[in-house]
């Protein structure tokens, strides 16, 4: 069984012409790296956050979200408040915007279990210090403020937070973007040994290409809220189908980009408020015939009507 299976998610938002989310299927296995890239407002988030069910004010969803196989869509309150401190956890972005300043790094992650009423104090702190010491961090913590740990430090804590509850899926939204370079390796690395060692599901969302390349077993490259490619992630950087991940790639720095302008990919996203017609990429990919303005291409691997065929050098 996955430990996320997402089947034809369509979310819609009040005031847009069009879904938001629009068909998505992605599946992430036991112990399995599945990452999800994009640029901004492609619908990244959006995915990783319907799998706890938090979905934005007014939404209205079709399709079905499975969590350790049950569907998150149809779960009440209670049942949701379960999912949330069990089966599945997320790492959000800031890690000091989703922590309490005022309350000592212990109460913070022993709260959601003990409210659970799964474990006594006793045991939650022992949990939470063998947790802590599983991403590289000392038992003293657990007296210490939020204002006193580092931001490198703080996404640790916040990636054993996650792990308090045994989750078989664990979500990580851009959880390296408020961090150092040097800070950024780090947390990608450990997220790999503890995804390793507890054989959690991961799902890692980024815009960084070079996260995803390092840290994932498969991609799915979003864009206005379709899976417009999926693949190994070797076979996918290496040699890129959609015109998108194409050009994603070219824009992406490398110590191979010399002093020159790096590539960027002209035009802007569709706008939600906006009907599409066609594939949504067509006004800025250079291969759009008539064909990719009128039709929309059918999901897959590639959704595409003209999909690439060379490597990436050639692309």
């Amino acid at each position: 069984m996955n430990a996320l299976d997402i089947r034809g998610l369509r979310l819609r938002l009040p005031g847009t012409a069009r879904p938001v989310l629009d068909g998505v299927d992605l599946a992430v296995g036991p112990g399995e790296t599945v990452a999800l890239v994009g640029e901004s407002g492609s619908g990244k988030s959006l995915t990783s956050r319907s799998a706890l069910g938090l979905l934005p004010p007014g939404a209205t969803a079709e399709g079905s979200v499975l969590v350790d196989g049950e569907d998150v869509l149809t779960m009440g309150p209670d049942r949701l408040r379960a999912l949330r401190t069990g089966r599945a956890a997320m790492v959000f972005q800031d890690p000091r915007a989703a922590i309490n300043p005022l309350r000592r790094v212990g109460d913070f992650l022993t709260e959601g279990v003990r409210l659970g009423g799964r474990t006594s104090r006793e045991d939650a702190e022992r949990r939470a210090v063998e947790l802590l010491d599983a991403v590289g961090l000392g038992p003293e913590l657990l007296r210490r403020y939020p204002g006193q740990l580092s931001g490198g430090m703080l996404q640790r804590v916040m990636i054993a937070a996650a792990l308090m509850g045994d989750p078989v899926l664990l979500l990580a939204d851009e959880p390296t973007t408020a961090l150092d370079v040097t800070s950024q390796a780090e947390v990608v690395a450990l997220l790999d040994r503890l995804r390793q060692r507890f054989g959690t599901g991961l799902l890692f969302v980024t815009h960084d290409l070079g996260l995803a390349a390092a840290i994932s077993d498969r991609v799915h490259v979003m864009y206005a809220g379709r899976i417009v490619e999926s693949g190994p992630a070797e076979a996918l950087f290496a040699r890129p189908r959609h015109p998108y991940t194409a050009a994603l790639l070219a824009a992406t720095p490398g110590l191979d980009s010399g002093s020159g302008r790096l590539a960027a990919i002209d035009g802007q996203p569709p706008d939600l408020r906006e009907e599409l017609t066609g594939c949504a990429f067509a006004p800025r990919c250079p291969r759009a015939t008539a064909l990719c303005r009128e039709e929309t291409p059918a999901p897959g691997p590639v959704a595409c009507h003209h999909p690439l065929e060379g490597s990436r050098a050639d692309a």
